[in-house]
């Protein structure tokens, strides 16, 4: 199962317990179910509080109905385990994430939804902050299927100290830094903004995805292309399994500073990964070679599809 379609069973496990009578009619009607991963020291890999949501329709504790919920999940297809922690949070356990399920949702456009088109270019001037902002979300909205985006929070403006970012950083590494910080802060633009090296977030992520089309073009060049297959790669594999969990949080909350965090987690596995991916010395090229770069080829696409959202272009070369 991928971790994006936990809140969808849920919802299921909730609405079928209402159905059996071990819930009371209207704890269907919670609304949103959030699911986001567990935080450090917590346990499993995924955890809901939709327990407190329910608890007040439901008639009864937090507790008895993670207990009710925990034990219809238990149950469900590609869960490993689910557990109540806590007055009343349920947590879940996932088997790894498959390597060719996750290329093959990637190819078929089902991890993130059609990638907008974007205009790279951005002009100086009164409200440049906000309009960054807005415009990230409604893409962030608009490529899960929304349309109209409610009033979000209120956005800080520029420091009139920093004077004109986009002529000192330029569009891209401006519109990072107005983004990689909650809407309410004041955004910073340190120096490593103009700095191709690994102390700048902004680089590795662009950076990273040159690297997986640079991967792409030196093994045609020793003749093989890539071919989805198993691959043991966990820290990569999970971060592109949360893709989809992550727009979805970053669109519901109007926080595009979270999408910048994943991109940033998934450049940093990808280019610890790129190293395994093309024979090495007299090594021929195997079926294992080519599953890893389906993987990297599959990992550059999120990168260039996150960063689109940001409206940041995606260099094949850097």
């Amino acid at each position: 199962m991928n971790p994006a379609d936990l809140p969808d069973a849920v919802v299921r496990a909730v609405r079928c317990a209402v159905e059996d009578g071990e819930l009371r009619r209207g704890a269907e009607g919670a609304g949103r179910v959030v699911v986001e991963r567990t935080r450090p020291g917590g346990v499993g890999d995924y955890a809901t509080p939709v327990a407190f949501q329910v608890a007040k329709a439901a008639g009864c504790a937090p507790g008895e109905v993670a207990g009710v919920l925990a034990r219809r999940l238990g149950a469900e297809p590609g869960i490993e385990r689910v557990e109540v922690t806590g007055p009343g949070f349920v947590n879940f356990v996932l088997p790894a994430p498959s390597a060719p399920r996750l290329v093959a949702e990637l190819r078929d456009g089902r991890v993130g939804g059609a990638l907008p088109a974007v205009d790279t270019a951005l002009d100086f001037g009164p409200g440049l902050r906000e309009r960054v902002v807005r415009e990230s979300v409604l893409r962030l909205v608009h490529v899960q299927g929304g349309q109209d985006v409610p009033q979000g929070p209120a956005v800080a403006p520029l420091a009139k100290r920093d004077g004109d970012v986009v002529a000192r950083f330029g569009a891209g590494a401006a519109r990072w830094a107005m983004l990689c910080v909650p809407a309410r802060e004041t955004p910073e633009f340190p120096a490593s903004l103009l700095v191709q090296g690994e102390e700048s977030e902004f680089f590795r992520v662009r950076y990273a995805h040159a690297r997986s089309r640079a991967l792409i073009r030196n093994a045609a060049g020793l003749g093989f292309g890539p071919e989805p297959g198993e691959v043991d790669a966990p820290a990569l594999l999970r971060v592109l399994a949360e893709h989809r969990l992550v727009l979805e949080a970053a669109g519901h909350h109007r926080a595009p500073e979270r999408l910048t965090r994943h991109l940033v987690e998934l450049a940093d596995a990808l280019l610890e990964f790129q190293y395994r991916v093309l024979p090495h010395g007299d090594e021929k090229p195997s079926a294992a070679h080519r599953a890893r770069l389906a993987l990297a080829e599959a990992a550059g696409a999120v990168l260039a599809g996150g960063l689109a959202l940001l409206g940041i272009d995606a260099p094949t070369r850097l």
